[in-house]
């Protein structure tokens, strides 16, 4: 028998710690968006750590700018950025206050909404898809830039919140290379800060970084 998923929120002080700490400590635990249609849950499976000033490849490496404010701000709030001229992405800040730290969201299986997420994911193959990838997790999840800032450790009603869930065991954690990243931001030797749930079908699939090419 499975046990039930703990739906304790986690508190504050768990994301006030290195970031490197606190990414593969996420996995297994359940992010739970509320929304005027119903909550949707998914289950974490794959997440990336970015060092701020430490780390050539996050946002926040040269300093703060008005939109990265949040990664400079207190633990537990939401980072959601627009990439591509297309896509939302989600991070969980982390470290002490002006740290700049945080765990991009990539990946996760829907364990309650599905029905909601399919709406929003109309072109997944199925519910494994769902979410498999940061852009398909924040749009299964309606998470878009109106939610940058939230406290996801506030007390009471919040829009986002993360909860104890069942942590992954700690050998079937693998770690590697980030995924998309150029430079030496993007070199497994140096920052093999990607961190997933061995096996798991819902973790995407690793590609490294590839210039775009404009069109003439």
């Amino acid at each position: 028998m499975t046990a039930t998923p703990d739906r304790t929120p986690l508190p504050r002080r768990f994301f006030d710690r290195p970031v490197l700490e606190v990414a593969p400590d996420l996995l297994g635990r359940i992010l739970l968006r509320t929304t005027p249609d119903g909550p949707i849950a998914v289950r974490l499976t794959e997440v990336e750590a970015y060092d701020g000033p430490n780390d050539p490849g996050s946002h926040a490496y040269r300093g703060p700018t008005p939109r990265t404010a949040v990664m400079f701000g207190p633990p537990g709030h939401v980072y959601v950025y627009f990439t591509y001229g297309m896509w939302h992405c989600m991070n969980l800040v982390c470290g002490p206050d002006g740290t700049a730290s945080a765990v991009l969201l990539r990946a996760g299986e829907i364990v309650e909404g599905e029905e909601l997420a399919r709406k929003r994911r109309i072109s997944a193959r199925n519910d494994k898809e769902l979410a498999k990838g940061p852009a398909r997790l924040a749009t299964a999840l309606d998470v878009d830039r109106t939610l940058d800032g939230t406290d996801a450790c506030t007390p009471g009603e919040t829009p986002l919140r993360i909860l104890t869930g069942t942590p992954a065991p700690t050998d079937q954690v693998r770690n590697g290379p980030r995924t998309g990243v150029s430079g030496q931001g993007g070199d497994g030797e140096i920052h093999p800060w990607r961190f997933w749930i061995a096996n798991d079908p819902t973790v995407s699939p690793y590609r490294a970084h590839a210039p775009r090419r404009r069109s003439s």
